[in-house]
């Protein structure tokens, strides 16, 4: 019948763009989660390596680790720049905190407008003094 004509290329179409939608999802949707578990990674290493600018000073006055809060921060600055993340370090007391970012662009979800996403990681670090006089 005439008045059918066309309605198969109309069903084609439509299930073409959901399976494409579908496989964004899925394939974008699984670099986002490894981004995010990467940019954690990456927030907790720079946060080691910031904790590792301790005030030797501090060290010899205290029973604590105290950290040297621009020496640590210049640490993780230095390392971040390595990663392609950016990011910020605050330090408060023997504690070390970082937070990076960066963009995750998308591959088959920009076919549907969305391209690019941002990712966020934490992470921290505590600086602890492992040697302690007498037995």
């Amino acid at each position: 019948r005439r008045d059918e004509q066309g309605s198969v290329t109309v069903f084609v179409v439509s299930i073409t763009a959901a399976l494409l939608l579908v496989a964004g999802l899925v394939f974008d949707g699984g670099r986002m989660i490894a981004a995010r578990r990467e940019a954690d990674a990456v927030a907790g290493a720079a946060a080691r390596a910031g904790v590792q600018g301790l005030d030797e000073a501090g060290l010899r006055q205290t029973d604590g680790a105290p950290i040297l809060a621009p020496d640590a921060i210049g640490r993780v600055q230095r390392y971040l720049a390595s990663t392609g993340f950016t990011g910020t370090a605050t330090v408060t007391g023997d504690t070390i905190s970082v937070e990076v970012h960066r963009t995750q662009e998308l591959s088959i979800l920009s076919l549907a407008g969305l391209h690019s996403s941002s990712i966020t990681g934490t992470g921290s670090a505590r600086a602890v003094r492992a040697v302690r006089g007498g037995p």
